[in-house]
């Protein structure tokens, strides 16, 4: 999948975000949500740029995670401004810690998953480290993951502590 998502044409991939994205903005979800928690793609994956944007232009909080990879896990600051980021390992882009504002989970109202590949119950495959499965053990608000129509399969293997989404949209579908 990796491969496939690396190798896709650039203009094939705007299509594809754009209607992840229209269709995400469409979502109960998305127009319930006073605050999201969402994180700062790189490379393959899909662009997240325009959506942190329209949360901004929408009043939304906007949330993004930091890795603490010590202890697999995820920290969420509040984020305004791009200048608030800072390259960390990998080549992540994550805010800064003493420039933002720490969150309590359920301050994050509506939370976008990362994942590579998904099966129609929720679960996904992720890019390693288990830091979301962590995390959503005791998040108590709305998880929703974006995915093309190409990254869904009939069956992901599982773990116990494997954590399903609520709800995937495709460039197919919103509901």
């Amino acid at each position: 999948m990796i491969s496939k998502l690396e190798n896709i044409a650039a203009d094939k991939k705007r299509e594809i975000e754009g209607q992840l994205a229209d269709n995400l903005f469409q979502s109960e979800a998305w127009q319930r949500a006073k605050s999201i928690g969402i994180t700062i793609s790189q490379g393959m994956e899909w662009n997240t740029q325009p959506i942190i944007e329209k949360a901004w232009e929408q009043g939304k909080d906007v949330y993004v995670p930091k890795c603490l990879p010590k202890e697999k896990k995820l920290i969420f600051y509040r984020f305004e401004s791009y200048d608030q980021l800072e390259v960390v390992y990998y080549n992540l882009q994550e805010p800064k810690a003493d420039e933002t504002l720490k969150a309590e989970k359920d301050a994050i109202e509506l939370l976008l998953v990362p994942g590579l590949v998904f099966d129609g119950r929720g679960y996904r495959i992720g890019f390693g480290g288990g830091y979301y499965d962590r995390f959503l053990t005791d998040f108590p608000n709305r998880t929703i993951s974006l995915a093309a129509v190409f990254q869904l399969i009939d069956q992901v293997p599982r773990e116990v502590y494997d954590i399903p989404v609520e709800q995937i949209i495709t460039e197919k579908t919103s509901e």
